[in-house]
């Protein structure tokens, strides 16, 4: 873990004063980050999650950085629950200037193993949650207000074999997007998706300890060579919310150091070190308190 300073963004200082911006998920792993980074440039950062401990303990890593957060502890799947939550949101803050529908997971297995209930976990955790929170929050502020919404999906195009619920709701949660986009554009909401790639993030600690070697090996698949991690997430996150953004809408950000173009025939030699150094692949070490995955720590490849 890196000593505690400053998160290093490569936005401008204040880009989000003024604004409350609501992260599902934030206890951990990208959420985690992307609330860092909200923060530091301003926001009012509202953590969401089922565990309202982990919440409170990036509420008190922000709050010791100088920036605001505040905490709604609630299941994004229950639809009563949401509508509360966000009220209650509204009602302490005002408004919400934008959301990050950040919340998900996954389990991995076959498709013929998947069971009726595992398969319907998934579908409500990776996208009737998210179009929960996105409705509310709409219905609630962002109608009246304006807003912006990132929704983060993943890379599923061309398969996600062992995971092919969590694919098909990511597929799902990109229709929506874009249906959304079309839908509230004129309460001048604007709504796109983030999909990250091979990111090196706290979720990894989920699996089980025998895919240790395959999440290992999956950075050979990447043209990069390497993982992304939660800064590299977070950055395109703030960019479709800021202003800068204001002319994209409906669209879907891939962060995945081009591994969906890899195709059968192709060469896939991995870049040595010094070519991952170059100043446009390098990786962003922007989050001062990022935490390496425990996968990665006493592995024998490098941390990425």
């Amino acid at each position: 873990m890196n000593s505690p300073s400053r998160y290093r963004s490569v936005f401008s200082p204040g880009l989000f004063a003024g604004q409350v911006i609501v992260v599902t998920g934030g206890g951990s792993g990208i959420g985690r980050c992307t609330a860092h980074e909200l923060a530091s440039l301003g926001a009012q950062v509202v953590l969401v999650g089922r565990n309202l401990e982990k919440l409170e303990a990036v509420q008190a890593e922000i709050t010791d950085d100088g920036g605001k957060a505040s905490t709604q502890a609630f299941d994004i799947r229950h639809e009563e629950a949401v509508r509360n939550a966000v009220a209650a949101i509204v009602a302490l803050h005002g408004r919400i200037d934008g959301l990050v529908n950040n919340a998900g997971g996954q389990y991995i297995t076959p498709l013929a193993s998947i069971s009726a209930k595992g398969w319907e976990a998934v579908i409500h955790t990776n996208l009737t949650g998210g179009f929960l929170v996105a409705r509310e929050c709409f219905l609630q502020s962002m109608q009246a207000h304006g807003g912006a919404i990132v929704n983060i999906v993943a890379d599923m195009w061309g398969s996600m074999p062992n995971m092919g619920h969590s694919g098909a709701a990511r597929a799902g949660m990109v229709s929506f997007t874009e249906t959304a986009a079309l839908e509230w554009a004129a309460s001048g909401v604007r709504v796109n998706a983030v999909a990250p790639g091979y990111i090196a993030s706290s979720g990894m600690d989920h699996y089980p300890p025998e895919a240790g070697d395959m999440l290992r090996a999956m950075r050979n698949t990447v043209p990069a060579g390497r993982f992304g991690n939660e800064a590299e997430t977070s950055a395109a996150i703030a960019f479709l919310l800021s202003p800068a953004a204001s002319f994209i809408s409906g669209s879907v950000l891939r962060v995945d150091g081009a591994r969906p173009q890899v195709r059968m025939g192709w060469p896939m030699p991995v870049p040595k070190a010094q070519v991952q150094q170059r100043r446009a692949v390098r990786p962003f070490d922007g989050f001062h308190r990022a935490q390496t995955p425990r996968v990665f720590k006493d592995a024998d490849e490098p941390n990425d």
